[in-house]
């Protein structure tokens, strides 16, 4: 796999929600029709684990072993990301929640402001994991075992 695929391909998740997403009319500030709005979250959280599957796949973790719930994804970047103080995962909670389940599960979400911000923590996300990519292939990256931060994941502490 090249190295600029991993974020092409998730970018163009992006591209995707962010062309689903103008289709939708805007008043008021507000996005009209609730649909797009839905599907462009949907499609933006996915952008993120598609970039995170890869860079998992890159670490070593086969197509078997990828997560298959938002749980696992956290150990996941836990376990391989290796993060300091725990921002990437943090970020990735943060787009959880707001893309996917204010965004596409509950349709809670309709600011354009809101929304946008939304999408550019996925792109912002998917460049860091990007370079965290970067980092493997050039063999500066190693899992650090740094200790891992606690979360709250559907009403249950993570961590």
């Amino acid at each position: 796999m090249k190295k600029k695929k991993i974020k092409d391909e998730a970018i163009r998740y992006i591209k995707n929600a962010e062309e689903i997403l103008s289709k939708s009319s805007i008043e008021d500030n507000r996005y009209i029709d609730v649909k797009y709005v839905k599907s462009s979250c949907g499609i933006a959280y996915l952008g993120v684990l598609k970039a995170i599957d890869e860079y998992l796949l890159k670490r070593g973790v086969t197509e078997k072993e990828l997560p298959k719930k938002v749980e696992e994804y956290i150990k996941a970047l836990k376990k391989y990301a290796g993060v300091h103080n725990g921002k990437l995962i943090k970020q990735f909670y943060d787009i959880y929640h707001e893309l996917h389940i204010a965004g596409y599960y509950r349709g809670d979400l309709r600011s354009v402001g809101v929304v946008k911000s939304a999408i550019n923590t996925a792109k912002d996300f998917i460049e860091k994991i990007s370079e965290k990519v970067k980092k493997v292939d050039s063999g500066m990256e190693k899992n650090q075992g740094f200790p891992e931060p606690t979360y709250e994941v559907g009403g249950k502490r993570e961590g």
